[in-house]
Formats: C-alpha cells, sequence, structure tokens
C-alpha cells in the first residue's frame, strides 16, 4: 500500500513538473512583467532597437527561456573540473549555504539564451531593498549552456569541462569611480566565504596578472586554485573579470569567466576572452512599471 501511495506522488509530482517545464518555454518577453500591455509594448521596442549584441540577436525561433531545476551530481566531473557540473541535490547540498552571488532577478524575468548564437538576456534588479530600485539588463554570449539547478543563478558552463561564466553583484562603491577601486575590492567580492567559487572551500593562490579599463569596464584576468569536493587537491583556474556599473547605480555587475589552468594553455584562453568582451549591462529603459524584485524560488531548500 505504502508502495502505491508513492509511486501515485511520483507520478503526480512528474505530471505538474512537466506542465511547469512547458510553460516556462512559452515565448514571452522574458524580462518584462505581461501585467501592464501598454509598458510591455514599449519595452518590447526597447529590445528591438539595442544595440547591444545580445538583444539584436535573440528571435523568437532561437529563445530558450531555462528556469532552473534541481538534479544530480555527477561525481566523476566534478574530479576532473573541480566545480559542480550539474546541480547536487538536496542530501549532497546539507550543511551548505547556496553561493551568494547578489543576483536578484526582476519579478517576471528569466534567462534567455539563443542556442544558436549563444547570446544570453536576463533582467536584474540592483538597489532592491532601496525605495529606489532600478532594473537592469545583462547580456552575454556563451558557448556553453545556461547551468540548471539550485546553486545557480545566471550561469552557463560546460558540464565535461567545468568552463564557465556567471554573474555576481558588488556591495555599494560608496560613490567611487570604477577605475579607482583597488584590486582587493572585486577579488574579495568574488572570493568572499559566501561565493560562486568558494562552495567547497576559498580559492588559494589569488594572484591578478593585469587590470585595466575597456571603455567604461573594468577588466581584471587571474589565476587562482579551488579545491576538489573528493581529495581536497587545490585545482589551478584563469579567469577573467568583467566589471561594469549601470547609470544610475551604485553597484558593480561582475562576469567572471573562467577554465582550468591547463585547458588555457590548451586554447580556451580565446573562448573565455570572446565571452568577457561581450558582457554588457545597461540600466533598464523607463517603463512607468514599478521595478519589483522576484522571490528566490530555491530559499526554501537552504
Amino acid at each position: 500500500m505504502k508502495t502505491f501511495v508513492l509511486a501515485a506522488l511520483l507520478c503526480k509530482s512528474a505530471s505538474a513538473f512537466t506542465l511547469s517545464s512547458i510553460d516556462s518555454h512559452r515565448l514571452i518577453d522574458t524580462s518584462l512583467n505581461a501585467n501592464n500591455n501598454e509598458a510591455d509594448a514599449s519595452r518590447r521596442s526597447f529590445f528591438s532597437t539595442l544595440t547591444i549584441s545580445t538583444a539584436a540577436a535573440l528571435s523568437v525561433s532561437g529563445l530558450n527561456s531555462m528556469p532552473a531545476f534541481a538534479d544530480g551530481m555527477d561525481v566523476n566531473d566534478f574530479l576532473k573540473s573541480g566545480q559542480v557540473a550539474m546541480p547536487m541535490g538536496v542530501s549532497g547540498q546539507a550543511g551548505k549555504s547556496k553561493p551568494r552571488t547578489g543576483i536578484i532577478f526582476r519579478d517576471g524575468s528569466e534567462i534567455a539564451r539563443d542556442a544558436k548564437t549563444g547570446d544570453v538576456l536576463t533582467e536584474i534588479v540592483l538597489s532592491a531593498n532601496s525605495p529606489d530600485p532600478v532594473g537592469v539588463l545583462t547580456s552575454f554570449t556563451s558557448p556553453w549552456p545556461v547551468a540548471k539547478g539550485a546553486v545557480f543563478d545566471i550561469e552557463c558552463r560546460d558540464s565535461k569541462t567545468g568552463d564557465a561564466a556567471f554573474l555576481s553583484v558588488t556591495s555599494k562603491l560608496k560613490g567611487k569611480n570604477i577605475e579607482d577601486l583597488k584590486n582587493s575590492f572585486f577579488t574579495e567580492e568574488l572570493f568572499s566565504p559566501t561565493g560562486r567559487f568558494s562552495f567547497y572551500g576559498p580559492p588559494t593562490d589569488v594572484k591578478v596578472s593585469k587590470s585595466y579599463m575597456d571603455g567604461k569596464n573594468r577588466v581584471l584576468e587571474m589565476g587562482f586554485s579551488i579545491l576538489s569536493q573528493s581529495t581536497g587537491a587545490e585545482i589551478p583556474r584563469k579567469a577573467i573579470v568583467v566589471a561594469s556599473v549601470p547609470e544610475g547605480t551604485d553597484e558593480a555587475v561582475m562576469l567572471a569567466t573562467s577554465t582550468t589552468a591547463i585547458r588555457w594553455k590548451k586554447g580556451v584562453e580565446n573562448d573565455v576572452r570572446k565571452v568577457s568582451e561581450s558582457f554588457k549591462a545597461v540600466a533598464s529603459p523607463s517603463t512607468g512599471m514599478k521595478v519589483r524584485a522576484r522571490p528566490d524560488k530555491y530559499d526554501d531548500i537552504f
């Protein structure tokens, strides 16, 4: 009898999951709230005229909205790449907190990736707890698919190699210009104990080899080592971090793109640079719609 009841519950759960997946892939404007038709049309018009490469490349046939769902973890893959390739199950996350990237999605927004071009687009909120939260459109081009699971916010990664790119948001700049900030400001934010790279312990041997401005963006090239989940061995990685401060905000949005040091030497450096150079973070157009933060669907897991 218990087996029968359990099977029935599983079937019901699977059915709900399927319906949710189908509904989430409907071709809607992934960064808008459809409650205001007039504002919705205005925002779609903005997308069509954006000069950034992502918005120009997105098409109805290519959009692939990919909300994240928890899944199992490939331990063998982790041993090769040094990072979680696929989301861990709840049991594997026991005693761990979700990495804090500072990413807060705008209500009604999901991650959209064009499967043909690799262009990734979503809308986040900065200063979400202030009286005047700001919507920000973020975009970059990635050869890797969107990562799914409770430990990810906005991240694309290759589950076999560990090559990855993810977004994070810094603390307040306190009115300072991004070019005047010390390298340590960015590394401390990126490698904080609760950060994405610190899921199995804080990275070591962090060294910034280059730091420069590319237009209005701050770029840091660096190396560091992360810990293997099973052996505790250090795995060297190379990364390029691009930080941008959208107009009207006092926080920087960072794209961290990385690979193992071995793969970097084998030519993946070119992919990392292309992803980094494609990054954009701009204030969303004003439409009269109130900027609201989307509740984190995975807060109850951790």
